[in-house]
């Protein structure tokens, strides 16, 4: 019995990656729109991609970005202005897409734009914290496949959702991880329902990584407690901030560098003929952060309430 089971687990997997080695055609001749393209992930891709040979529309926020990244690239990569949170801005940059795409459709869009503060305590955090992250890690990834999908459903292309081990397992308060699920919903019914317009939608949740947006989460840190009012500094005490900050600048400190990681993934479901659902690069995120996120709450709360330090006036 245990032979024939092992069998049939070679041949599937076997099966698996011959499917997943088979790549699309003409793959020069296929626009594809990038969001985030100043710094980490969505850079490198952008550079990835145009070494491919692919047309890359790359969206950065910035001028200073757009430029750097056109210097570091083909003639073939071509750069335009975005702030994701800005609808006229979408708008604006999905009527620069139509006139570069033409008559071909876009075949993928990549929504990789993020941010990752202000992050930290639900209680240290504001309405408009909140917001902040969901405007741009959620509302802007919304807006702006809405504004390229029919564009996509022209080429029978690809959306690629960047999300988060964070949106299956919420380690810290504020905007980031609700920002993260709500990507992982949106990604799950767009996918249903553009299956029979020939459009794949994949998620790429990846574990941690040390990129601009999430080193900056330390410091963010340090800001919160800096503007709390003094009877809450009374109740986590100021031991607990010191345990916790060193806690949490550790755990960064840990991320992978690798960032080919992710942007191999999105590559790939880009360019496969048969691309995944989901993808979840990183070695944490697939030793740690799924499994345990399949673990009863119970237990889950267990673990994590026990990697962090305790407030001064807690039980």
């Amino acid at each position: 019995m245990w032979f024939y089971l092992a069998v049939l687990l070679v041949l599937y997997f076997f099966r698996r990656w011959y499917r997943e080695r088979q790549t699309v055609e003409n793959l020069t001749q296929k626009y594809v729109f990038i969001t985030g393209c100043d710094t980490g992930f969505g850079n490198l891709l952008a550079r990835q991609l145009d070494l491919k040979g692919m047309r890359v529309l790359a969206a950065c926020l910035t001028q200073k970005g757009a430029k750097e990244l056109e210097k570091a690239t083909s003639d073939r990569l071509k750069t335009t202005i975005l702030d994701v949170t800005s609808t006229e801005s979408v708008v604006a940059a999905a009527e620069w897409v139509k006139r570069c795409v033409g008559d071909k459709g876009l075949w993928g869009v990549v929504n990789n734009a993020g941010i990752g503060v202000p992050s930290g305590l639900n209680e240290w955090l504001t309405k408009e914290d909140f917001m902040k992250i969901l405007s741009v890690n959620l509302l802007g990834v919304i807006d702006v496949t809405l504004h390229m999908l029919t564009l996509v459903k022209r080429a029978r292309g690809r959306v690629v959702n960047m999300a988060s081990m964070m949106g299956r397992l919420a380690l810290f308060g504020g905007g980031y991880c609700p920002s993260k699920f709500g990507v992982e919903a949106f990604s799950d019914s767009l996918r249903r329902e553009m299956l029979s317009f020939g459009v794949h939608v994949s998620i790429v949740e990846p574990g941690a990584f040390r990129t601009p947006i999430i080193m900056t989460v330390g410091d963010n840190f340090k800001d919160l407690w800096t503007r709390l009012p003094s009877d809450i500094k009374v109740q986590y005490g100021q031991q607990y901030f010191e345990n916790y900050h060193k806690k949490l600048v550790e755990l960064l400190q840990l991320g992978s560098t690798n960032l080919y990681l992710v942007t191999d993934s999105i590559e790939h479901a880009l360019t496969s003929c048969h691309p995944r659902t989901r993808y979840s690069p990183g070695w944490d995120a697939k030793l740690f952060y799924i499994p345990i996120s399949y673990l009863p709450t119970t237990v889950v709360d267990y673990i994590l309430t026990r990697l962090l330090p305790k407030p001064a006036q807690g039980i």
